[in-house]
């Protein structure tokens, strides 16, 4: 178990120019990857899916789902907390929206999300370097 103050899953989709689709959630500055806390007694990937189909509107495949790592950082918009993520990756899927606690939706070419600053710190340093060049 990790020692976080946030375990969470999330999920990198990606259109088909490559750009990584990323939320801000309301109340926040910082965008981050759609997904969200794990209940108890829940899986992370289907946490994935649950959180997708809740801010997202839309029905990730369970079995579409891959790993790319687990992995803790500075929590986006909480100073001095922590989150462990679980982060996995998916194809496309067609039909997003910003649902339930979801302001903004965007899509951000993985270039531009290096030399930003209101992207979450998962993102940047673990998640990013696995798509650079």
């Amino acid at each position: 178990m990790t020692s976080a103050d946030f375990v969470v899953a999330a999920v990198v989709i990606r259109d088909e120019a490559g750009r990584i689709l990323v939320v801000r959630k309301a109340g926040t500055r910082r965008f981050m990857l759609p997904g969200g806390k794990i209940e108890p007694g829940e899986t992370p990937d289907a946490t994935a899916v649950r959180e997708a189909r809740e801010e997202l509107g839309i029905e990730l495949d369970r079995t579409q789902l891959a790993l790319l790592g687990a992995w803790t950082a500075a929590a986006a918009n909480e100073d001095g907390r922590t989150v462990h993520g679980h982060v996995y990756e998916h194809p496309y899927v067609a039909g997003i929206t910003a649902r339930s606690e979801i302001d903004e939706v965007a899509w951000i070419p993985p270039a531009e999300i290096a030399r930003r600053d209101d992207i979450a710190p998962l993102l940047v340093q673990r998640v990013l370097p696995l798509y650079a060049g």
